[in-house]
């Protein structure tokens, strides 16, 4: 059996914070503001795996109320997210997200992001593809970074 969901978050883009996506550090003057490391694309791809077996979203497994996940890498909530999708019989076929951010460029980055997320979902990184694009001025017009996802798990044998 094959289930497909669908993934998005947005963050603000502030001072004095780390700009972290697809569990990589990209060097830039601003980072996202969110209660976690703000990883929007890693955010984007849980909300999609839960969605994908109706289990609600990142906010109701790891809400911003609980200090124990206060500026927690949010790789290690992927980790958490694969552990739960396992749980329930399922593993990840395939991902394909997309960032929006007017900057930084992202291109070179990528291949490291894809790397690290197939890593911690337990796929080969030919099953995860990242993309990233600007709005063009409009959208998020670089006060935010945003990221969509679908995915595709399906039924362990």
């Amino acid at each position: 059996m094959l289930r497909i969901g669908h993934g998005y978050d947005v963050h603000r883009l502030v001072p004095e914070r780390k700009l972290i996506l697809g569990g990589v550090e990209i060097p830039y003057e601003l980072g996202l503001l969110g209660h976690s490391d703000a990883d929007v694309l890693v955010h984007a791809i849980m909300d999609s795996m839960l969605g994908a077996l109706a289990l609600g979203d990142i906010g109701k497994h790891f809400p911003d109320n609980d200090m124990s996940f206060k500026d927690i890498d949010s790789m290690v909530l992927l980790e958490k997210v694969v552990a739960l999708i396992e749980e329930k019989g399922y593993r990840l076929s395939n991902l394909d997200a997309t960032v929006s951010a007017e900057k930084p460029k992202l291109a070179k980055y990528i291949p490291l992001m894809r790397e690290r997320i197939a890593k911690v979902c337990k796929v080969d990184v030919d099953r995860v593809s990242i993309k990233a694009t600007t709005e063009e001025g409009l959208g998020l017009k670089g006060e935010g970074i945003g990221a969509t996802c679908v995915c595709l798990l399906m039924k362990i044998q």
